[in-house]
C-alpha cells in the first residue's frame, strides 16, 4: 500500500473529524517514558491472554487500530503451507455480525483506510480512522476474532484468489519473488525458514473446511494476538471499549512456536535461478544477521546505515557511482518489514539488476572491497557519527510513518514477540551506544564470506 495514495483522504479526515472524548492527561503523563522517543505506553494482558497496548498521540484527530496474530509464513505447519497467507484473505470474508466484505465497507464509509499483510512471524490487520469512530473499529475487529465466517463458499473463493495472486506476483512476473522469496530457500537450512512462503499450491488445493477451521481456532485466538490502539484517544474510554468487546472472547490452545534456529553457516553458497520473463540479469547476496536485541543486533543496524542506506552509503558509492556496475542497489534486513518487526533468524540482503556485460564476480569483488576494511579495523569517528544521524532519522521516520501506523507496528511487534512494548523507547539508546569496536567485531563474524549466499538470476529462457 502506497501512503501517498491515501494522503488526500487522510487530510480530509484530519480536518473534518474530532476526538470522541477528551484525553486523560494524568494517566497519559504517567505513561510517558523519559528519554528516547518518549512514547506513552500503557500495557496489560486481559484474562484471556490478549496483549493490549494503548498509546495516545494528539497530533491529529486520527486513531490507529492494529491487531497482530502470532502466525506468519514460517510458523505454519509443514502440511499447511500457504495457510497463513490464505487467512489474510479469509479475514475479510465476513464474521458473526458482518457479511462478506462488510468490514471493508464499514471502515471506508467512516472515512478510514485499512489493510492486512502476512509476514515472516505474524499476520496483521490495521485501520486508520477518524478518532470518533474508534469504538466501531474495535467492535469490528472483535467480531471477526470471535467468529470468522469460515465457510466452504468462502474457502473455495479465497483458494482461487490466493492462487491467482501467486501467479500474478511471482510465477508470471519478471523478477517475481526475487530476492525476498527465493533467497531464504537457499540460505537457510531449517525447513520453517527455507520453504516456499507463498505455499505449495497443492496444500491449498487439498485444504478441507475442517483443516481451515482448525487453523483458525489454533492461531486466531486472543492468547496468540497483540492489540494496539494509538492516536487521539482517551485512556479510560479506550480501555473500557477494549474490555467490553474483547475480554469475553475465549482463549484458545496455547500456541507452540516451532524451533526456528539456524546452524552457523561456515561455507559460501552459490546458486542460480533462470527467469524466462526477465530482460536483464540480477544478483543478490545474503548474510545471516545477529539475534534480535543483542548488542551485535544493534551494531549490525549501524553497519546497514554505513553500507547500504542511501546514496551516501559505501556500497552505493562503490557499485553505482564509482564502478558503474549497476544503476541501482537495494536491500536490508527483513525485506517484508523493518529491522525490528520480526522474530527469529533473518538475512541481510543486497540485490540489484545489472547489464549483461557485468558479472556477479565483479559485483561480489566490489562488495568485498567495501566490507573488508570494516572487518580489519574500527570505523572512524566521522563515519560512525554520520551513521548515528541516519539511524536516528530512520527511527523517527519509522515511528511517524503512514499516519502513525509505524508506531503501532513497533508496539505490536514488541508486545507480541518480547512481551515488552516499552522497548520502543529504548531503541534509540541501544543504537546510539554502539561503539566502533563492536561494529568491527560484528562485521568480522557476520560479514565474512563464509556466512553468505550468492544468488544469480539469469535472464531469458
Amino acid at each position: 500500500m502506497k501512503a501517498s495514495r491515501w494522503l488526500p483522504l487522510l487530510c480530509a479526515v484530519a480536518c473534518a473529524s474530532s476526538p470522541a472524548t477528551k484525553p486523560a492527561p494524568d494517566r497519559e503523563q504517567a505513561a510517558k517514558k523519559p528519554g528516547g522517543l518518549g512514547i506513552p505506553v500503557q500495557y496489560e494482558k486481559l484474562s484471556n491472554g490478549l496483549k493490549v497496548v494503548i498509546s495516545p498521540d494528539h497530533t491529529a484527530p486520527l486513531a490507529v487500530v492494529a491487531i497482530y496474530y502470532g502466525i506468519g509464513f514460517r510458523i505454519e505447519p509443514r502440511d499447511r503451507t500457504g495457510f497463513a497467507h490464505l487467512f489474510e484473505h479469509m479475514m475479510f470474508q465476513g464474521s458473526q455480525n458482518l457479511g462478506k466484505m462488510e468490514f471493508i465497507k464499514m471502515v471506508q464509509s467512516n472515512g478510514g483506510l485499512l489493510n492486512g499483510s502476512t509476514r515472516f512471524d505474524f499476520t496483521n490487520y490495521f485501520e486508520i480512522v477518524p478518532a470518533n469512530t474508534l469504538e466501531t473499529m474495535l467492535w469490528g475487529e472483535a467480531d471477526r476474532m470471535r467468529g470468522l465466517a469460515v465457510t466452504q463458499d468462502n474457502l473455495t473463493n479465497q483458494q482461487g484468489v490466493v492462487k491467482s495472486e501467486v501467479r500474478v506476483n511471482v510465477l508470471n512476473r519478471p523478477y517475481g519473488g526475487f530476492p525476498w522469496l527465493d533467497m531464504p530457500q537457499h540460505a537457510n537450512k531449517n525447513w520453517h525458514n527455507a520453504h516456499n512462503f507463498y505455499g505449495d499450491l497443492t496444500d491449498l488445493d487439498h485444504a478441507t473446511l475442517a483443516d481451515v477451521q482448525a487453523f483458525f481456532h489454533q492461531y486466531y485466538t486472543p492468547n496468540n494476538a497483540a492489540l494496539v490502539v494509538s492516536g487521539d484517544l482517551d485512556y479510560e474510554q479506550t480501555e473500557a471499549w477494549i474490555k467490553k468487546y474483547f475480554a469475553a472472547i475465549p482463549r484458545g490452545p496455547d500456541p507452540v512456536r516451532p524451533d526456528l534456529t539456524e546452524p552457523r553457516q561456515d561455507q559460501e553458497i552459490r546458486v542460480e535461478k533462470v527467469d524466462p520473463l526477465a530482460d536483464r540479469p540480477a544478483f543478490a547476496v545474503a548474510y545471516h544477521v545477529p539475534d534480535r536485541n543483542t548488542p551485535e543486533f544493534y551494531a549490525f543496524a549501524m553497519l546497514h546505515e554505513v553500507l547500504l542506506d542511501g546514496h551516501d552509503s559505501a556500497l552505493f558509492q562503490k557499485l553505482v557511482q564509482d564502478s558503474k556496475l549497476t544503476g541501482e542497489l537495494s536491500g536490508g534486513v527483513n525485506l517484508l518489514g523493518n529491522q525490528f518487526d520480526y522474530a527469529g533468524p533473518m538475512l541481510w540482503i543486497v540485490n540489484a539488476v545489472h547489464d549483461k556485460d557485468k558479472t556477479v564476480d565483479q559485483m561480489v569483488a566490489a562488495i568485498d572491497e567495501v566490507i573488508e576494511p570494516l572487518r580489519a579495523q574500527p570505523i572512524n569517528a566521522s563515519t560512525l557519527s554520520r551513521a548515528r544521524v541516519k539511524m536516528r532519522a530512520q527511527l523517527y521516520d519509522m515511528v511517524e510513518g503512514f499516519f502513525g501506523f509505524g508506531r503501532a507496528d513497533l508496539l505490536a511487534s514488541f508486545a507480541l514477540f518480547d512481551n515488552d512494548p516499552e522497548r520502543i523507547n529504548r531503541l534509540e539508546g541501544e543504537l546510539m551506544k554502539v561503539t566502533p569496536e563492536l561494529i568491527q567485531k560484528t562485521a568480522q563474524e557476520y560479514l565474512r564470506p563464509t556466512n553468505r549466499t550468492i544468488l544469480t538470476l539469469k535472464a531469458g529462457k
